[in-house]
């Protein structure tokens, strides 16, 4: 088992850090290696298909709800979130729960 450490995660810059100082972050999580890996996977997801929906904005005919590459960004930033709250301290819980992202936490 490895030990778990105290990062400090954007979700808008998509970085995990492990010193606080080192730049701006929304959420403190509490994670060893593996979980470290698989958020970072979903970050780099999340990177996927935002570029998707960057190309697919320049189809002006498409609307956002009738949109696949929108439906799979919203997905990916979801699975970041569900991971964050998995992860993450008792005051990250507490404000993703106040965000509402996640629907039925409350």
């Amino acid at each position: 088992m490895t030990d778990k450490k105290t990062y400090y995660v954007s979700v808008q810059a998509e970085s995990i850090m492990e010193n606080q100082g080192d730049a701006a972050y929304e959420f403190v999580i509490v994670a060893d290696d593996r979980e470290i890996g698989e958020l970072q996977e979903l970050f780099d997801a999340l990177e996927d298909a935002d570029q998707m929906t960057a190309i697919r904005a320049h189809i002006p005919y498409v609307q956002y709800h009738d949109d696949p590459e929108n439906d799979d960004y919203d997905a990916q930033l979801t699975a970041v979130y569900r991971k964050l709250y998995e992860l993450g301290t008792p005051e990250t819980k507490r404000h993703i729960e106040s965000m509402g992202v996640l629907g039925g936490l409350n």
